[in-house]
């Protein structure tokens, strides 16, 4: 969290001759199986909550599901092609638990672990590095039916899906993420319920967060216990940059409620040895935490990690309440139910600046912010952007090509912030662009475009924008290449 207001002036930009990053620092991009794969009902593949949720009128914009998506499950090979055209040297793709275990528990579907496992060799043949997350929001429904995350039954299962997948693909798969972005998983899933399963109660929330916090350590010892010794384990959180609106005493306590049950509620189990005194006290209205938490399971949770992964896209501004302005609500979606249990009074603002296509202001500072804060507040600990990229409307122009000047402007800054970043002592390893390809953005289905490469939903047609040029010069000289001339910014 940062006691910076809001409104502080932005640091001035390093210059362009020092942008080099340092020798080993690992240029890729990332997808997740939902989201790209389709073949949502082949080869032993049952029913994950998003193909529930997608396929529930209302819950998904323009009725848009994942059945098909980027159809990557059968054109793999052609996209690993492409991330070897591109120069990536790393891709951080998602296993569908579905696929590899059907109902969430008993033998691995063989099927389903052979199309990972002829993906990993593929992207090893091609070069790149293969990065597996375990969890990218995709719970069997079989196990949702039994309680899904709000059960504690789920975190054991999670942790034998962990040991099918490392002993299948832990002789080639060297980088390991347990869960992506447990925030949403829990909190707009069962808070807000703007996310599968859909579910709207903050006490089901928390339960939710905790076991998924549970299902980490267990997956973390899993892994341990089943893959090589070199072998690496990370988790990627979506670490929120909360800002006081002013420092004001009330602002600030607000954003440290809010930081509490963004952050904290998983970096205090994760890194520093338990959950926060003030996120139990700020909730104790809405559960029990003596009755949740059983003996053992901070220890568990914190099992160490070798890499933390940040998921960043913009800043989140807050405030104590304010007449008539909306109450705590996030950029995934809009509900009638907050995702910030223990801070439903908390106003959010519009940070001030230009915005992408999901309506989230531009603020390369909070990036930097964040990193030097996370390095500080856990020194020794290596860090890597495991997402960071922008929605625009991407249009073709006469010439056949996506000139997406937005995009490159904001992976220029966003670059340069994690540069400025490195040069001030944090320790960040690598960068993953989100998205390699245009896909279903969840409960936005096919309305926005993170990718680098524009996919045409009716032909499955991939065309590299030019910001997937832009990229992969970045790749080939290890470091960021000039705006395209023209470019907004400096």
């Amino acid at each position: 969290m940062s006691a910076t207001p809001a409104n502080a002036p932005l640091a001035a930009p390093r210059a362009a001759d020092r942008l080099h990053f340092p020798p080993g620092f690992l240029w890729g991009a990332a997808t997740a199986a939902y989201q790209i794969e389709g073949a949502v009902a082949e080869d032993g593949r049952t029913p994950s909550i998003w193909d529930t949720f997608s396929h529930t009128p209302g819950k998904v914009a323009g009725g848009d599901t994942g059945d098909i998506a980027c159809d990557h499950y059968h054109r793999y090979r052609t996209d690993v092609t492409l991330m070897s055209h591109l120069g990536l040297q790393a891709y951080r793709f998602s296993l569908a638990w579905p696929r590899v275990q059907p109902d969430g528990r008993g033998p691995a579907n063989a099927a389903g672990l052979d199309f990972y496992s002829r993906l990993v060799d593929e992207l090893l043949d091609a070069g790149v590095q293969p990065v597996a997350t375990l969890y990218h929001w995709d719970l069997p429904q079989a196990l949702e039916d039994e309680g899904g995350w709000t059960v504690r039954e789920t975190a054991e299962r999670f942790g034998a899906y962990a040991a099918l997948a490392a002993d299948a693909l832990g002789d080639r798969v060297a980088l390991w993420t347990t869960l992506n972005e447990p925030w949403c998983s829990a909190f707009l899933g069962y808070g807000s319920g703007v996310h599968a399963p859909g579910r709207t109660d903050p006490a089901l929330a928390l339960r939710a967060a905790h076991h998924l916090n549970l299902a980490h350590g267990r997956a973390t010892a899993a892994l341990r216990a089943t893959l090589p010794s070199h072998a690496q384990v990370a988790v990627s959180l979506n670490l929120h940059q909360v800002r006081p609106l002013t420092t004001d005493p009330a602002d600030l306590d607000a954003a440290r409620r809010i930081d509490a049950v963004a952050n904290r509620v998983f970096t205090g189990p994760m890194l520093s040895g338990g959950y926060p005194a003030d996120l139990l006290a700020d909730t104790a209205h809405v559960i029990d935490w003596d009755a949740l938490v059983q003996p053992g399971d901070e220890a568990a949770i914190g099992a160490p990690i070798d890499l933390l992964g940040i998921n960043y896209y913009t800043p989140a501004v807050v405030s104590a309440p304010v007449p008539g302005a909306a109450a705590a609500h996030h950029a995934h979606g809009e509900s009638d139910h907050s995702p910030w249990p223990g801070s439903e009074d908390v106003t959010f603002h519009l940070p001030p600046g230009d915005t992408t296509d999901m309506g989230w202001t531009i603020d390369p500072t909070g990036l930097y912010d964040l990193l030097t804060a996370t390095s500080r507040a856990h020194p020794g600990l290596p860090l890597a952007i495991t997402e960071n990229g922008a929605a625009f409307p991407d249009i073709r122009s006469a010439d056949g090509r996506f000139h997406d000047q937005e995009r490159i402007d904001y992976i220029h800054q966003h670059l340069a912030a994690v540069h400025r970043a490195i040069a001030d002592g944090a320790d960040v390893r690598g960068y993953f662009l989100w998205s390699l390809l245009d896909n279903f953005e969840w409960a936005y289905g096919y309305q926005k475009r993170f990718g680098a490469v524009h996919v045409d939903y009716s032909t499955q047609l991939r065309t590299p924008k030019a910001s997937a040029r832009w990229y992969s010069k970045a790749i080939s000289a290890n470091a960021i290449p000039p705006r395209p001339r023209g470019s907004a910014g400096a």
